[in-house]
């Protein structure tokens, strides 16, 4: 059965459409109109090519990213970059937490603060209490929460043949407000926080299922390697359609109105109560809430697994909290502080700005060093990567690394 056979590809898929992302297509659509629909389909080959690496690494050697980073870069280098990593989802999960407590507070009332609060408790909790095996079926139902933005498309009055056209033949705009927004959408799409949580995905599933790294068992690869390549292009089509759904939805009511500046996922959801209706409104809110309660958890583990690989500690949602202490803290740790942050005074929009320099800072070493891993016949023997795929990583890598040069460049002139 096809939904047996999908798991971390698909969450890692669904994780990277968090209330964050939701904010960056939100905004596209409202400041360019379909002018950026195009960008979902640039950035899918990347984010195909780039996870499958990812997970490939995971599955073969049988252990998460940053202790296969460490057989190529110095521990100082690996623990910088993971150092980053954290920072960069701590933000990350303060402005996930304080959108989906803007988000439930517009649908039933109440202080965001409260709200914070349960939705960071939970997290934790459930990732602390509840063994994988179980856990890992709740994050596939979360994913059901995107289609909430399928829906909402379907609810508003959409020019199809007018925004299909711009999807496949967009208009020249050689603006430095444009050029950002194109960075931006590429930098919230290609996160590092997604390539660490898939390959310890991989490795979770493994152990779960008793099963051995493919470098030990290679009979095993080929069907293995199927797995991988049908879950992964299925989670990443499920990322940018819904991305494609955002920008289309927000492009179609609030830039036909005038309403081109939209600041966060909720502030979204807002405008289109008045344009659309309470129906349209409900479901963006609705999504906003169901799409953190998948990402924030993967933000939180991804930290966590690459700090535990580091120090040599135990790493898998699967074990009790006294037996993986130090990986249940990281988890714990980033997810409070987070939620703390909310409290600082600092905007959600600063948060995400700087979590987006310190992602793009991470993500181009690491996907260097995951090309030349996967590139390696020594490392991962006949499961050395194809040349299409080793092609479309450095593309991807390349592509990367331009859009963080802009990125950092805007930065600075800001």
């Amino acid at each position: 059965m096809v939904l047996r056979r999908l798991g971390p590809g698909l969450i890692t898929g669904a994780a990277d459409d968090d209330p964050s992302g939701i904010a960056t297509y939100s905004q596209a659509g409202a400041q360019f109109g379909y002018g950026l629909l195009w960008t979902v389909f640039l950035t899918l080959p990347f984010m195909i090519a780039i996870q499958l690496v990812s997970a490939r690494i995971g599955r073969v050697t049988g252990k998460g990213l940053a202790a296969n980073v460490m057989k190529l870069a110095p521990r100082w280098a690996v623990l910088a970059l993971v150092g980053m990593l954290v920072a960069a989802n701590t933000f990350n999960i303060a402005a996930d937490i304080a959108a989906m407590a803007e988000a439930l507070s517009l649908v039933i009332g109440g202080l965001n603060h409260e709200h914070a609060l349960i939705f960071a408790a939970s997290s934790t909790l459930l990732q602390v209490f509840v063994p994988y095996r179980r856990y890992s079926p709740l994050l596939k139902f979360l994913t059901l929460s995107l289609f909430a933005y399928v829906a909402t498309a379907f609810t508003v009055k959409i020019p199809w043949s007018t925004a299909l056209l711009a999807a496949v033949w967009p208009q020249a705009n050689v603006s430095a407000d444009y050029f950002l927004m194109v960075v931006a959408v590429l930098g919230t799409t290609i996160s590092p926080y997604l390539f660490f949580w898939q390959a310890s995905q991989e490795v979770e599933e493994m152990n779960h299922r008793h099963r051995r790294p493919l470098a030990e068992a290679p009979r095993a690869g080929d069907p293995e390697l199927t797995r991988i390549r049908t879950d992964t292009t299925l989670g990443m089509l499920l990322s940018n359609g819904i991305a494609f759904f955002i920008i289309l939805t927000t492009a179609s009511v609030l830039h036909a109105n005038g309403v081109t500046r939209i600041n966060s996922a909720t502030e979204a959801a807002e405008a289109l109560r008045p344009l659309a209706g309470d129906f349209t409104f409900l479901l963006f809110a609705l999504g906003i809430i169901g799409t953190g309660l998948l990402a924030i958890p993967v933000l939180a583990g991804s930290a966590a697994y690459g700090v535990a690989e580091i120090f040599g500690w135990r790493a898998t949602l699967q074990a009790k909290p006294d037996e993986a202490i130090g990986f249940y803290t990281i988890i714990a740790a980033a997810t409070v502080i987070g939620f703390s942050l909310g409290f600082t005074g600092i905007d959600s929009i600063h948060m995400l700005v700087w979590s987006a320099v310190l992602n793009g800072i991470v993500a181009v070493p690491i996907m260097a060093m995951m090309m030349l891993i996967v590139s390696n016949a020594q490392l991962m023997g006949r499961f050395r990567a194809r040349r299409w795929l080793i092609v479309l990583g450095w593309l991807g890598t390349a592509l990367m690394a331009l859009a963080v040069v802009a990125l950092l460049g805007s930065s600075v002139v800001a």
